[in-house]
């Protein structure tokens, strides 16, 4: 079946959702240790969060890059997450959504979330021509998610680092194998995401 232009894929059960990010060893390591993010984690800054591990693997090169060293899944309550959503606006000026650029300049600096279509990666870190959310959080909402909504953080950085050596190896089967089991998300209806996402069951 062909993959919509833009829908959200992600590892997740029955109340929560994993996201990912990655940060340097000072802030990845005791927020994995602890099961939350240390004092240097700044609430006052926009905070990136993915639900799609291979277009977080493209963005940190694999936890090589600089800064970006330790790779964090981060379990948050579903209904952390699609406050988030309900609450978000589109990084960029979409006429069919909004009407006119004056309208989503005001949204969009009222909003605590922001919602960005990137283009999903395969393992090889290509583009593929169908696009996965990336989600920025700022004042409340990353409040709200650094305090309230995270459950577990997880750092998978050796995860990571399978899975390349498996990609470097051209072993994509095994590979693949390694990679979370991510599936469509029914994420509430909106059409502020610039996007036909399903409704939400029960």
């Amino acid at each position: 079946m062909q993959e919509p232009q833009r829908r959200i894929r992600a590892l997740y059960g029955e109340s929560t959702i994993t996201v990912y990010q990655a940060y340097p060893p000072e802030i990845g390591v005791p927020a994995a240790r602890d099961g939350r993010f240390p004092p240097a984690w700044k609430r006052d800054r926009m905070t990136w969060i993915k639900p799609s591990f291979l277009w977080m693997m493209y963005r940190c090169g694999w936890g090589e890059k600089a800064g970006q060293e330790t790779v964090l899944a981060v379990e948050v309550t579903r209904d952390g997450f699609e406050w988030a959503l309900r609450h978000a606006c589109l990084s960029g000026y979409v006429h069919a959504v909004h009407g006119d650029r004056a309208t989503w300049q005001r949204r969009l600096k009222r909003a605590p979330a922001r919602v960005q279509w990137d283009p999903e990666r395969d393992l090889r870190l290509r583009a593929l021509p169908y696009r996965s959310l990336q989600l920025g959080l700022t004042g409340e909402a990353a409040r709200r998610y650094a305090d309230e909504w995270t459950v577990a953080v997880r750092d998978v950085t050796p995860l990571a680092r399978a899975i390349r050596a498996h990609v470097n190896d051209g072993d994509l089967d095994a590979a693949a194998g390694l990679l979370p089991p991510e599936r469509p998300y029914p994420a509430p209806p909106a059409a502020e995401f610039g996007c036909p996402c399903p409704g939400r069951a029960g």
